[in-house]
């Protein structure tokens, strides 16, 4: 075990105080040289961690290059994002939003996410940029078979029967995907042979869709794709074990690959997603639990220099979450740091936000283990000693590490059905 002094003394050599937007010029240097930029959180619900992280996307967009962006987020709803930033969408940043209605909603119909979209809205009309938004999360089975239809029937009577077809077949479970999971699962009673024939029947579509010249047909691949993908993930979500956090990390990483492929191969990619999902699976204990996410996948097909993670972490604060899956959200303390833990460590090192940049050959020290926070949309700050600190190898899980001392909760939007 490291001595924690030697720790401390490390992180304040090493670290770069954070003062002000200019003081992330090291990092957005670093970064804007690869091709994949993973920008994390250590919850779903601070306003900082989405502050923090729209800066730095701003200026790998105008500086750097970068026209992607991919989120943690549906696809359907993002794809109305997309449109909207693209000027094929009137109205608003918070009218497009309001597609977010589905819990929970506070982690993209937020203030600083709205601030962020109208900036790219900006961005791409003063630019004739053509800067993308994309949800590329797995949960939107229903929504996205329901925008399949809706766009098949442009294009293709037939194929939209098809299309039908299998939404049909999952019509009987009232939109609950347990209820699915547990049909599939354990009576043999699924929804896969409709799937295919859908996905076979858009297959031999492409060609025609690829010459509409707009995004019709990555719309409908990446729809099929959640499609597929969700009936796989919820499941195996039934039957337990590794599989369906595994399912949406692969999907995760082919939604990203399908937008990349449709932006040319020289495109750079930004990735908003939780630290657990971009911080490499094989430096913390989700490896011994077959586990991986999408910075280890990303790494191991593109290689280490491609892929520049960044992880966030904070010392305490406040942050939206909900106290179960589908509950209102709330307002909740994030109580000081665990003893010991890495945020304990980053806020002893100086109680001030600063930025961390790795070298795993060289930082020995941050090689070590430490046990790192994680908050999710679910948390009780009162037993989070007993789940929410991840042990992790930080110098081998991130490229980068900004710390935010104190932080406050996100600023959610109104939105429609927020809480059903």
């Amino acid at each position: 075990m490291v001595k924690e002094s030697l720790v401390i003394d490390e992180i304040k050599k090493h670290s770069i105080k954070l003062n002000s937007n200019d003081d992330l010029n090291s990092l957005v240097e670093a970064a804007g040289e690869a091709e994949f930029v993973l920008l994390g959180e250590a919850s779903h619900g601070t306003s900082e961690f989405y502050s923090f992280r729209a800066e730095i996307t701003k200026r790998l967009i105008k500086e750097k290059g970068f026209s992607i962006i991919g989120v943690e987020g549906d696809w359907p709803s993002c794809f109305t994002i997309n449109r909207f930033i693209k000027g094929e969408r009137n109205g608003t940043a918070a009218n497009a939003l309001q597609d977010f209605n589905r819990w929970p909603t506070w982690m993209w119909a937020n203030k600083e996410v709205e601030s962020l979209i109208s900036w790219l809205k900006e961005y791409n009309d003063q630019s004739n940029g053509n800067v993308g938004f994309y949800g590329i999360d797995v949960y939107s089975l229903w929504e996205s078979m329901e925008e399949m239809v809706r766009q098949l029937q442009k294009i293709s009577p037939r194929s939209a029967e098809k299309a039908r077809q299998a939404f049909e077949c999952f019509e009987p479970f009232d939109r609950r995907p347990e209820n699915y999971g547990i049909s599939a699962a354990f009576y043999e009673e699924d929804c896969v042979e409709e799937i295919i024939a859908l996905l076979t029947e858009i297959r031999t579509k492409k060609h025609k869709l690829d010459k509409l010249g707009d995004e019709t047909a990555l719309n409908l691949e990446v729809n099929g794709m959640v499609t597929l993908n969700a009936e796989r993930y919820y499941r195996a979500m039934v039957e337990g074990g590794p599989d369906d956090w595994n399912i949406r990390d692969t999907h995760m990483v082919s939604a990203i690959e399908a937008v990349k492929k449709s932006y040319g191969n020289s495109s750079k990619v930004i990735v908003w997603e939780h630290n657990t999902h971009i911080g490499d699976a094989r430096a913390t204990d989700m490896k011994a639990e077959g586990l991986v996410n999408v910075g280890q996948l990303l790494r191991e097909k593109y290689g280490q220099q491609a892929v520049f993670a960044v992880g966030f972490g904070t010392h305490h604060g406040s942050v939206i979450a909900s106290s179960r899956w589908g509950d209102p959200l709330k307002i909740m303390e994030v109580p000081k740091a665990a003893k010991g833990s890495w945020e304990d460590l980053m806020n002893r090192a100086g109680a001030y936000n600063k930025i961390l940049m790795f070298n795993p050959k060289k930082d020995t020290v941050f090689n070590h283990t430490f046990g790192h926070r994680a908050i999710g949309v679910v948390y009780n700050p009162e037993v989070e000693l007993l789940g929410n600190y991840v042990p992790s190898r930080m110098a081998q899980r991130y490229d980068a590490f900004v710390y935010l001392d104190k932080t406050t909760a996100l600023n959610p939007l109104s939105v429609a059905n927020a809480y059903t």
